[in-house]
């Protein structure tokens, strides 16, 4: 008989460790033998209702409590000890089984916490208010709370009074899922049930209300605990949600605020508020605040972590400051804290920006003795560096190698190459890459299509635009203002002069707004046909819609009026442009010369003129 029980028993633990995703040596047999000595004494509930977790406790002596407080147990374990614990006779207490689930709750296994607690209700065992909890707990960490809820209606159903732990599991599901309105009202019915909130209860809620931007309803929270009895008062990660919620809406000066109300409080900053905060500084561009900061951080014996590195290494790049970015690198590494790829990647954009695209280049090839190596956002760095700097044969070298390597272009890879293979006038390579694009199943956005048809359009290729452009409007791609543009100019320059009319009175049916490129196009285009009194109009016009013109506008109209012997209308042009305070051009100056030089009355026309101010260098 006890061989037959041995047989099974490894038998389950062979399926077990099959069934497990941990690899970790085998529990030798003597070692699980021994914690499965029952307690001589243990104590059971003596009110099977009651959700006081106090009420059913395992003596210290349990060998089994003793293994598990030291934290010991990885995945494979636990698997073993319940297989056995579930075929001893008589049954372990069900304490047992919760310090087992809550061991795997620990090192976060809580797909395998629901499926054992499946296995319990299968062999019939009565799960108690605690393992429910687990249950419940669980499912919430899984974006399970319609489950979790479920549990919570069988724990009413038992006769149990679900807990503030109950609860705040529930507010912590919905949050997971984004669900920050049913979570803030179950919030509020807490109290109903008799259960007070707690400090890991706000703070839950704060976090997710912040990570939702609804950080103004989690500082009216923050305001109810601080004037509150004192039973709850805001602890570091609460100041550390809300300071990045507010910085993270643009809200600096009242993190900043936030901040020293803390420190006022007794309660030190940790690595995330200082994260945090930095973060919100180097947006706003106070660098120097942000470094004054940092150098507070480690003042404070508070460790930098790979993310307050990132926060400041990508400011100064953004900013040309690399000296100090690569200053920021070293430091890193001389303290200890490892680099991630988006470290690199974001020094390598900052070289691609500045235009050193060897310095670039090294770290790019550096990534590849790194554990993690390049990944799809280092190829797309530098291609776009390539790209910028008319190097576009590189760029494709780099596409194809990392196609090779077995790393999946995206949708902003091909973006990239396109614009500039078209930058390059290499209209074939470019048409050839949309088609490839669409055969390797990358769905080309709104973006693709904005920028392979400019391209087009930039290279002369506005009949074939003009077809694209009515197929895509069917698949409601949204078109930019820039791409609009390109096409109005191409029209114009082909004199389709109706077809451009039209798109640009359009333009609002489509959601857009003429700019004031596509009014200096528009009126460009009319000029051309000498249509110059209805150009003059377009810019009255753009005037009322609350266009300003620029010189462009104006240099437009005047080199055609001139050409006209319009003087009238140049002088009149000219005095608009100083009440708009607008400073001539060299193109300018040439519209005047070339009018003056055709006027036998110019000396009276030079009276006419109006002065510029001097414009200051």
């Amino acid at each position: 008989m006890v061989a037959k029980t041995m047989l099974r028993f490894a038998s389950a633990a062979n399926g077990a460790a099959l069934s497990s995703s941990s690899s970790s040596k085998s529990t030798p047999i003597g070692k699980l033998l021994s914690v499965f000595n029952p307690p001589k004494k243990p104590t059971f509930s003596k009110n099977p209702k009651s959700s006081n977790p106090n009420n059913e406790t395992v003596a210290s002596q349990d060998p089994l409590y003793k293994f598990l407080k030291t934290g010991a147990i990885t995945l494979n374990e636990a698997l073993h000890f319940f297989d056995r614990m579930t075929q001893m006779k008589p049954f372990p207490p069900m304490s047992s089984f919760n310090l087992l689930l809550g061991s795997l709750v620990k090192i976060r296994q809580y797909n395998h916490v629901v499926l054992l607690c499946k296995r319990l209700d299968s062999i019939v065992f009565s799960s108690d208010f605690i393992t429910l909890n687990i249950l419940l707990n669980c499912l919430c960490h899984l974006s399970r709370a319609s489950d979790g809820f479920a549990v919570l209606g069988r724990v009413f159903r038992l006769g149990y009074k679900p807990n503030i732990v109950t609860f705040t599991s529930l507010v912590k599901g919905l949050c997971i899922e984004d669900k920050i309105g049913e979570a803030t009202r179950l919030f509020g019915k807490m109290v109903r049930f008799g259960c007070g909130s707690s400090v890991v209860s706000y703070g839950i809620l704060m976090n997710g209300l912040c990570r939702m931007g609804n950080t103004s309803v989690a500082l009216r929270l923050y305001e109810e605990m601080v004037s509150g009895n004192g039973v709850c008062k805001p602890n570091v990660i609460i100041y550390g949600s809300i300071i990045d919620g507010l910085c993270k809406e643009g809200m600096v000066e009242k993190a900043r605020e936030l901040f020293l109300e803390m420190k006022g409080r007794g309660i030190c900053p940790d690595v995330v508020v200082y994260s945090s905060l930095l973060h919100g500084l180097c947006c706003i561009g106070n660098l120097v605040e942000a470094k004054g900061l940092f150098i507070e951080m480690l003042d404070q014996s508070v460790q930098p972590n790979v993310v307050t590195f990132n926060v400041l290494i990508d400011a100064f790049c953004k900013v040309g400051k690399l000296e100090e970015a690569n200053g920021l690198l070293d430091l890193m590494i001389q303290r200890g804290v490892d680099p991630d790829i988006f470290t690199y990647n974001t020094l390598m954009d900052g070289y691609c920006l500045a235009g050193k695209l060897d310095i670039a280049r090294n770290l790019f090839v550096s990534l590849q003795s790194k554990e993690n190596g390049q990944d799809v956002v280092s190829y797309n760095i530098m291609i776009n560096g390539y790209c910028k700097y008319f190097k576009v044969y590189k760029a494709m070298s780099l596409y194809r190698e990392m196609i090779c390597k077995g790393i999946r272009p995206i949708v902003i890879t091909y973006n990239t190459l396109l614009s500039g293979l078209f930058q390059a006038g290499k209209v074939e390579e470019a048409r050839d890459l949309f088609g490839k694009m669409q055969l390797d199943n990358i769905a080309p956005n709104s973006c693709t299509y904005n920028t392979f048809m400019d391209g087009l359009c930039k290279n002369g290729r506005v009949s074939e635009v003009l077809e694209l452009f009515h197929k895509s409007e069917k698949c409601k791609f949204e078109f930019s203002i820039k791409m609009f543009n390109s096409l109005i100019d191409g029209l114009c320059k082909i004199k389709k002069l109706e077809t451009a009319w039209e798109l640009f009175y359009g333009l609002p049916e489509k959601g857009l707004e003429p700019t004031v490129v596509t009014y200096s196009i528009m009126i460009h285009g009319l000029c051309k046909e000498g249509k110059l009194e209805k150009a003059n109009d377009l810019l009255t016009e753009m005037e009322e819609k609350g266009c300003a013109p620029n010189v462009v506008t104006f240099n437009t109209l005047l080199h055609s009026f001139s050409q006209n012997n319009e003087t009238q209308k140049v002088v009149e042009l000219l005095h608009k442009m100083v009440e708009k305070k607008l400073s001539p051009d060299e193109s300018t100056v040439f519209a005047v010369v070339n009018l003056l030089s055709k006027d036998e009355a110019y000396l009276e026309t030079l009276k006419l003129l109006p002065t510029f101010p001097v414009q200051e260098h």
